[in-house]
């Protein structure tokens, strides 16, 4: 498999993807929906609380230093689940890893796919040729706070099955 990053620090670049997030986010994306649960701190509904972070980076997208976007080389139109799978299967750990190696040196990174609903667009921009897929968009600066908790999550036990689907232990 053959994976790229493409590392956007060009201030008009930063700006015109940010741009294009920010009209895929107002415009054409379905707000979360169904987030539900309880705040983490009890101050505000999770739900709204996830809508206000997501706008808030859609707003600010462009100003985010350094925009990094794994790719792949190869199209998946009309391609099979081995074939996907495969190419997905090396692109993202590299790009978790990345994600975790930044965080180690201080540095804060939101995985995003929203631009994908305009990729050629941003393919232009940066010139990413016409067979490699954009998989990814992930932002990248240093973080301000130091209030990091685990996120909520779902059991491992409700989402682990046994010998068959849907079949818990």
């Amino acid at each position: 498999n053959r994976y790229h990053f493409v590392v956007v620090t060009d201030p008009a670049k930063r700006a015109a993807i940010g741009a294009i997030y920010k009209r895929v986010f107002h415009q054409e994306h379905v707000p979360l929906s169904g987030a539900g649960g309880q705040s983490l701190t009890g101050s505000m509904p999770r739900r709204e609380r996830v809508q206000e972070s997501a706008s808030y980076l859609a707003d600010h997208l462009g100003q985010v230093p350094v925009h990094i976007i794994p790719c792949v080389e190869t199209r998946f139109e009309n391609a099979g689940t081995f074939r996907q799978a495969t190419r997905y299967g090396s692109i993202l750990p590299a790009a978790w890893s990345l994600m975790l190696a930044l965080r180690s040196r201080g540095l804060g990174t939101a995985w995003t796919t929203l631009h994908l609903y305009h990729e050629k667009e941003v393919a232009t921009l940066l010139g990413i040729p016409d067979d490699v897929t954009q998989v990814v968009h992930l932002s990248v600066a240093y973080y301000t706070g130091t209030d990091f908790r685990p996120g909520q999550r779902v059991p491992a036990r409700d989402r682990t099955y046994w010998d068959m689907w849907q079949h818990t232990q």
